[in-house]
């Protein structure tokens, strides 16, 4: 609620009824604001059938589809408009970090992948080859990109000569393809949308050093500070790491399932792919070395991940820093001034330096397009009826929290901005509290292995080791990540006070 309000009005009694019993409700908001059972969503209950939850929020929200090949999404506008602003977001820091954009091929001969046998090993199952074209068999196998470190590595062997070229720090936003059993929208598509990058450096320290810079002040502040959900920060294991990495770092967020979800990861590459490619510089004192590189993205899965860290029963929740709409101001039904009064707000409250819609469609009854904004998580809504506007008042009610608070027309838009922030900050506090009552500190294999039922567990490494992790594998938990127990990453797989994060994932 709005800080004062202590009123609940008939629409958020109905709405904590709904959200605690799952039940439709109807119930009548005056001024045409009746909400009937026909109105109210049919998600599942999120407690009851997480998966079918999920499906629904992903359906009903408008968010994406199945495409007509299997494990293909089409991503609708709405849930285009959500990856824009990650990427907008991102694109901003990856560029902050010095990373230029750059483009490169969808298809890939198959003999690049094969130069660096840890990869294409790695990647094999997952494969999409194009092996005809034009009505003819080729000469050699197409690969369709499953990422770009092969395509990348021949062309930063032809740009990079001396010391002075490097580093060089490429990224792309672009698709990628690799054959998925079991698809999922966002989650796990065979096609999805990332951005990726590649780097390449005259030693190995300083590749260290911006594979961790990007994985904490690009990835894990933009998951924090925008999506608005914590993330452990940590080291994956050798089982774990990405084919031909001799290091990976990842964050891993919780689900409101308990389970984990890897968010995104950042790889030093060693001079596997420098060997492979031919990626050498000349140094200062003309001895020609090889290059140490890096490779580094997230992708269309946050979009998932966002949905299961913040959702509940009424719908999606976006965090305000990211929602396309951050205020929708709704015109309840027609009367004298009213759609003048909705123009005003609207103009003010976009003065105010939020990014605000007008609905003023009210052949749509009033109950269909409230539930509609509640199920796409739009933070604030500001609603204006015939009574408000004789009263030369507005209502404001809030996505995150609830609460509904009646004030004059021309307090909305600093009231507006004042519960965007608040409730960014809320939803963050939420979700660690989430995360933290949902992660136990044990000291043996099966505790970790039943605290991994309900969330996470941290388990020294000491104590689980690799025979620990294959054990734990066999009843489909993984170790996310290790990490210290401050919450550092260890600089090594073996570090002696390490602890392992595991838990079951998606």
């Amino acid at each position: 609620m709005l800080a004062g309000d202590r009123r609940r009005g008939p629409c958020s009694s109905a709405r904590a009824v709904r959200r605690m019993t799952g039940a439709p409700v109807a119930t009548s908001c005056g001024d045409g604001r009746f909400l009937g059972m026909a109105e109210r969503s049919a998600l599942a209950s999120q407690s009851s059938d997480f998966p079918r939850w999920y499906q629904d929020v992903v359906a009903k929200a408008e968010l994406a589809e199945n495409g007509p090949v299997r494990g293909t999404m089409v991503i609708r506008p709405y849930g285009y408009a959500v990856w824009e602003r990650m990427q907008e977001e991102m694109n901003r820091r990856i560029k902050d970090a010095g990373a230029q954009n750059a483009y490169f091929p969808l298809l890939i001969p198959q003999g690049y992948l094969s130069r660096e046998a840890e990869h294409v090993e790695g990647f094999s199952p997952e494969l999409a080859v194009v092996t005809h074209a034009g009505g003819k068999e080729l000469e050699e196998p197409i690969v369709v990109r499953p990422t770009s470190e092969t395509v990348v590595g021949e062309y930063m062997a032809k740009w990079v000569s001396s010391y002075r070229d490097l580093p060089l720090l490429l990224n792309q936003w672009a698709n990628v393809v690799r054959r998925e059993l079991r698809p999922r929208l966002f989650l796990r598509t065979s096609e999805f949308l990332w951005q990726e990058g590649h780097t390449a450096h005259a030693d190995r320290d300083d590749a260290a050093a911006y594979a961790a810079r990007i994985h904490r002040e690009v990835y894990e502040r933009f998951m924090t500070e925008v999506l608005a959900m914590p993330v452990v920060r940590g080291r994956k294991t050798p089982r774990e790491r990405f084919a031909g990495a001799i290091n990976t770092l990842t964050l891993e967020g919780m689900m409101r399932d308990g389970k984990a979800l890897q968010m995104g990861t950042s790889h030093e590459l060693g001079q596997n792919f420098a060997r492979a490619f031919g990626i050498r510089y000349s140094s200062p004192s003309g001895r020609h070395e090889l290059c140490w590189t890096t490779s580094w993205g997230t992708s269309t899965r946050m979009l998932g991940g966002l949905i299961m860290a913040h959702g509940d029963d009424a719908g999606l929740v976006l965090p305000p820093r990211l929602a396309p709409v951050q205020a929708l101001v709704l015109v309840v039904k027609d009367g004298e001034g009213v759609r003048e009064a909705a123009a005003r707000t609207v103009a003010a409250v976009a003065d105010a330096g939020v990014r605000v819609e007008l609905d003023e469609s009210v052949d749509t009854s009033y109950g269909r397009r409230a539930v509609d904004a509640e199920l796409k998580g739009i933070p604030v809504r500001v609603e204006i009826g015939p009574r408000d506007v004789s009263a030369g008042e507005a209502t404001v009610v809030r996505r995150i929290g609830g609460g509904r608070q009646r004030l004059p027309l021309a307090g909305v838009a600093s009231v507006v901005t004042e519960a965007l922030d608040a409730d960014q900050r809320a939803l963050f506090d939420r979700a660690v509290r989430f995360r933290d009552d949902r992660t136990a500190d044990v000291e043996t294999i099966d505790a970790a292995r039943e605290a991994a039922s309900t969330g996470f567990a941290r388990v020294p490494w000491a104590v689980l080791g690799r025979e620990g992790e294959r054990s734990l594998a066999e009843s489909g938990i993984t170790v996310r990540c290790l990490t210290r127990p401050d919450g550092e990453v260890p600089d090594g797989d073996d570090e002696p006070d390490a602890l392992a994060v595991v838990a079951r994932a998606y």
